[in-house]
């Protein structure tokens, strides 16, 4: 996964104030706005970068350490301790002939991916950078759990997709991130998922909501009409002089909750009372009777 240069994201140089980076961070901000940019993958990720970039580079103290390490930035107190380290054994080895200025550098290499193996630093182990990675689904994807093959650092990685996942949820797979240095562990890859709802369902948490006509004579003298769930279709009755905006809960007929297998959310039925375009001179001659009798 390629290094991400936060100054650059937010167009800003390393000399850059606080203030600077504020306005920065802003100015993107308002430009990459999921609100202001609906359905634009590009822009999406840009706002991110952007509020990542801002929240390292608008607290000091991660600065500085993003300013010394780089892309290793999170590890700062690892090797702020393994230098300490170093430093001690080089001036003791030196005391007695041991470590060279050759092998003190080797060892720094070594840390940040170096080959080198004179280094007796080399005993240090470091956790591998953690890889993010994006993965559209569509909804119906996410109804049943399901197997799925990943492509990550050149390498194929097969999970499973519980059912139910949530839009914006992250999950960790242990261990596929880099490699780590010096046979530390591996980093950690962190997926998340973008679930598209191309459905006339909404989805709330584990509930589904959808809009159902209903015409004028079956919501005044009540029936029978069949509606879509998720996973199939329904009968309902209607009652007798239904009004418009009736909700009708279908219980278990939700979405599948997240790791509980078996149980599912509601789904909630809205009728929407559609009255008649055109009427005939019959019709229009019995709904002036019945407005008589009202």
């Amino acid at each position: 996964m390629a290094f991400i240069d936060y100054y650059k994201v937010l167009g800003i140089s390393k000399t850059a104030s606080a203030n600077d980076i504020k306005k920065a961070y802003r100015k993107l901000a308002r430009k990459y706005h999921p609100d202001l940019n609906p359905n634009d993958k590009e822009a999406e990720q840009k706002f991110k970068q952007a509020n990542e970039a801002n929240e390292v580079l608008s607290d000091p103290e991660n600065r500085k350490k993003y300013d010394e390490y780089g892309e290793h930035w999170q590890h700062a107190e690892e090797y702020e301790k393994a230098k300490q380290q170093e430093q001690y054994q080089r001036s003791t080895s030196n005391q007695y002939g041991g470590y060279s200025e050759e092998d003190y550098s080797d060892f720094f290499g070594s840390m940040f991916g170096g080959q080198s193996s004179q280094s007796r630093g080399q005993h240090v182990k470091f956790k591998g950078q953690d890889f993010n990675a994006k993965l559209e689904l569509n909804l119906k994807d996410v109804y049943t759990s399901h197997k799925r093959t990943l492509t990550v650092n050149n390498k194929n990685i097969r999970i499973t997709i519980p059912a139910g996942i949530e839009n914006g949820q992250v999950i960790k797979i242990k261990g596929h991130g880099g490699k780590g240095v010096n046979n530390g562990p591996n980093g950690d890859l962190y997926i998340e998922f973008s679930i598209r709802n191309n459905t006339a369902f909404k989805r709330d948490g584990d509930n589904l909501y959808v809009s159902v006509d209903l015409d004028l004579y079956k919501a005044l003298l009540g029936g029978e009409i069949t509606v879509d769930t998720f996973d199939g279709k329904v009968k309902l009755t209607v009652k007798p002089v239904t009004q418009n905006g009736t909700k009708v809960k279908l219980k278990g007929k939700g979405f599948p909750k997240y790791k509980k297998e078996g149980q599912f959310g509601d789904l909630y039925v809205t009728y929407n009372l559609k009255t008649p375009i055109k009427l005939t001179e019959k019709e229009k001659e019995l709904f002036t009777e019945l407005s008589k009798l009202r």
